[in-house]
């Protein structure tokens, strides 16, 4: 059985760390940046560190026994992948970050009423 909360929190807290750290790696790596990520840096942050709180949230309240951990290493990694691998790909984190941390706190508040 596959948890898809699981798999969004993991996409929610990596693309967030994607779109948090992409303006810092692209200047220093002279990569090019969409006209977001440069002429308005604040809204790019601000959605990445939602959707960054969002998968840590979430981390925090499956815990430790029940897999936050995994939830954290694999955000993180897969996270460095979008950026470093991707580059300019990365910056689709500005549509999936907010699309992955909404369905994930949808997700969360439907299974918490069950």
């Amino acid at each position: 059985m596959v948890d898809h909360l699981f798999l969004l929190a993991i996409g929610a807290l990596g693309w967030g760390v994607s779109l948090a750290t992409y303006r810092m790696l692209a200047q220093r790596n002279a990569w090019p940046m969409g006209e977001l990520q440069a002429q308005r840096p604040a809204i790019p942050l601000l959605i990445g560190l939602l959707s960054l709180g969002a998968g840590v949230i979430f981390a925090a309240a499956l815990g430790t026994m029940h897999g936050g951990w995994v939830i954290i290493v694999f955000g993180l990694a897969f996270g460095l992948f979008w950026s470093g691998f991707l580059r300019v790909g990365a910056q689709t984190a500005l549509l999936l970050a907010p699309v992955a941390a909404g369905l994930l706190l949808i997700g969360w508040l439907a299974r918490a009423l069950i």
